[in-house]
């Protein structure tokens, strides 16, 4: 970590060398992108005293299908986006090591499309119904300022969508490698009275890497807003259906013999997951123009539905133990919400304060995968009922941020959460015991940060910070020794992190590189002490540090040559020695996790390079590479995913039909077609710890626009 330290020391020291002698030059160019997350009032990166990253509608667009944020979130130093290749999985997302250790749904992470939050008040969340089509930009902040958006904000991705500037229509069609099919129909128009509208309908199939791995998404969005003299009002409506087949992972034998292969019980119990949702969102904004130092009040609300089945692989004779609660989950999920927040601000000072509440309420069954005995036994249906209870979880925070300028070159920046997150279960399927409780955590996270301009074009600034994460309603679900009940022992995780940084922007160098180097020590860590027969049961493991550096630099490189750099360096690690559980029931745990192992699901380095040419006024050429490093499996190290580097390549034209515009793009992604692990299942008890990445694939798609 010594090497780390002086490495960007050494770098920020020669930043504001090189910013000095340009000290009368102008500032960072007006170009510079504008986020609202972190601060919750439109500011530019530069500006901000954190580390935070954008991908924009065009990135998006270039990174392929549209379908999953993995496609182009590798832009982001910091963040690992994993595609599991089984739409019956979520994404593996973690941001400086934080969620990394999720076997299920986002974890650790706080999740927003348009403000509305896409992850529960216990902490996990879902992505599938992000609409990358419609976004005009995705906001990803990084480090101690996270924690402002309260319970498990290890890192915060926020998805803001595009208002409609022109009358038009659009059309697409994608194809590719493994069955992949997709077409889109969009519109968007301003209209009459300030209103304007967006919508769009999408089918998505694939026939999947694997066997018995095929998915398919049918996705409709809809944005209605409104823009007043003093009002903005913004109405969002989605709904996702999406049955998808589950491969399960693999073993480290499958995986050397054939990595296309399925896992037998895949195919013996007809692993798969059928899911749901619909959600709707309201915005409201209204500035102030006589009111002193208030500015502006916003009102968010939000709710919806979402319903899940899944079978799995899980052994008939685990089921015969009468605590099991079955090879089928199967729940339907309803939550709402809301978020009130004022804007002040005056001569040299900012402030939002604000409050939010939300709520979440699951009906969970569990149910047998399997009918009949002997000579009439069925696998991969749902049998008898062995759970039903009915979960309540609510969320209320109250929240403050304010930034001060302190003269021509410093500003302070300063902010409190502080919240309580009541979980709540009620048993009604006694058989197997009593398995209701409730708990109940409070918590108070505070940020401040430090900003220094010593140059024009050069930003310096220090920022730290207390981060808390409660354990979900699935980690409480069970206690290791078996007996019914909530996992009472298990205690939420805090943080302390702290985050150095520098920004520059050159002033006619067409550059601008973002540097950050950050510590966050974890007392209390959750993590999965066993993971076995499709129970996983999880404790407090002591205490973990996480280390790192991120470096984010683009060039101008040319009137038509353009390239980016992303690197990432983290040590995530115990620094506590713990025992796990080798199966359930576990009274004693007995297997050793030694202090200095590497966090399960932590990748240590991860780089994303792009070099972009503009061959023709219409025409764009990119190489694109993506690496990794090594990967741990589990807690104990016992085995890892080889590091790799993948290399990419990109074609687009656009073709203009009198007032129609054709945008072709073509992808062909793995170009050494290298077979490689791209993501693992963390702690799988069965060992089957690996889900193989795609070999070389192509990809064509089409875009047609139609102004009306």
């Amino acid at each position: 970590m010594v090497d780390l330290r002086t490495h960007l020391a050494v770098l920020t020291l020669t930043l504001a060398v090189a910013a000095t002698a340009t000290a009368q030059t102008a500032p960072a160019p007006a170009g510079e992108p504008v986020v609202i997350t972190g601060s919750g009032a439109e500011q530019r990166i530069f500006d901000l005293p954190y580390a935070i990253g954008t991908v924009d509608a065009a990135a998006l667009r270039a990174a392929g299908p549209m379908v999953n944020l993995s496609e182009a979130l590798a832009r982001v130093p910091g963040l690992v986006v994993n595609l599991r290749n089984n739409y019956a999985q979520d994404l593996q997302i973690s941001s400086r090591g934080f969620g990394a250790r999720t076997s299920f749904g986002v974890r650790g992470l706080r999740l927003y499309s348009d403000g509305i939050p896409a992850s529960g008040p216990d902490g996990q969340g879902q992505v599938t119904h992000f609409d990358l089509a419609g976004a005009a930009r995705i906001e990803v902040l990084r480090g101690p300022f996270s924690a402002l958006y309260g319970n498990s904000s290890g890192g915060v991705i926020a998805l803001v969508s595009a208002a409609p500037t022109e009358r038009l229509a659009t059309l697409d069609l994608d194809v590719g490698s493994h069955g992949l099919l997709q077409w889109r129909a969009g519109v968007a128009t301003p209209l009459d009275g300030g209103f304007n509208l967006r919508a769009s309908a999408s089918r998505f199939d694939t026939d999947g890497t694997r066997p018995h791995s095929a998915a398919s998404r049918d996705f409709g969005n809809l944005r209605l807003g409104w823009d007043g003299a003093q009002d903005r009002v913004v109405l969002v409506l989605n709904r996702i259906d999406q049955p998808a087949q589950d491969p399960l992972g693999l073993s480290r034998a499958q995986f050397e013999a054939d990595p296309d292969q399925t896992t037998p019980q895949a195919l013996q119990f007809d692993t798969r997951k059928l899911s749901a949702q619909t959600q709707a969102g309201l915005s409201w904004q209204h500035r102030f123009e006589a009111a002193g130092a208030l500015r502006s009040a916003q009102l968010a609300a939000y709710g919806g539905q979402r319903a899940v089945t899944q079978w799995q692989s899980i052994a008939t004779a685990t089921q015969a133990n009468p605590r099991h609660p079955g090879g089928v989950i199967d729940f339907d999920r309803r939550y709402e919400g809301l978020d009130a927040r004022l804007a002040w601000a005056g001569d040299g000072w900012r402030l939002v304060t604000g409050l939010a509440l939300d709520r979440q309420q699951e009906d969970r069954r569990g149910f047998e995968n399997f009918s009949g005995s002997g000579a009439g036994l069925v696998l991969g249906v749902s049998g008898r009922l062995r759970r039903d209870e009915a979960n309540r979880v609510h969320g209320r925070d109250g929240y403050a941020q304010g930034e001060v300028e302190l003269g021509p070159q410093f500003s302070v920046s300063a902010g409190l959460r502080s919240g309580r997150i009541d979980i709540e279960s009620h048993d009604a399927y006694l058989a197997n015991g009593d398995d209701s409780g409730r708990l109940g955590f409070s918590f108070t996270t505070p940020v401040a940060a430090l900003r220094w301009q010593p140059a024009a074009g050069l930003s310096l600034y220090a920022s730290s910070g207390r981060g808390f994460e409660a354990p979900t309603l699935n980690e409480l679900a069970y206690r290791p020794d078996g007996l019914p009940g909530f996992n009472t022992a298990l205690q939420p995780q805090r943080s302390r992190q702290w985050e150095i940084g520098a920004k520059w922007r050159p002033a006619g160098r067409a550059l601008s590189l973002d540097a950050a180097l950050f510590s966050a020590a974890t007392s209390d860590e959750i993590g999965v002490q066993s993971n076995s027969g499709g129970r996983s049961t999880f404790a407090n493991v002591g205490r973990t540090q996480r280390r790192g550096v991120e470096i984010d630099a683009r060039w101008q490189l040319g009137p038509t040559l353009r390239a980016q750099l992303a690197l990432s360096w983290l040590d995530a690690r115990y620094r506590d020695g713990f025992l796990a559980c080798a199966a359930l029931p576990c009274t004693l745990p007995t297997l050793p996790v030694a202090a200095g192992n590497r966090i399960a699901g932590t990748t240590p380095r991860t780089g994303f390079a792009e070099l972009a040419w503009t061959v023709a006024a219409e025409t764009d050429l990119a190489a694109e590479w993506r690496g990794r490093g090594r990967t741990a499996v589990d807690d104990r190290n016992s085995d890892f995913a080889a590091g790799h580097g993948l290399l990419a390549l990109r074609l687009q034209h656009r073709i203009r039909l009198g007032a129609q515009r054709l945008t072709l793009l073509t992808r062909i992604d793995n170009l050494s077609g290298r077979r490689v692990a791209g993501s693992v299942i963390v702690n799988e008890g069965n060992q089957r710890f690996f889900e193989p990445a795609t070999g070389r694939t192509l990809y064509l798609g089409a875009q047609l626009a139609l102004p009306w």
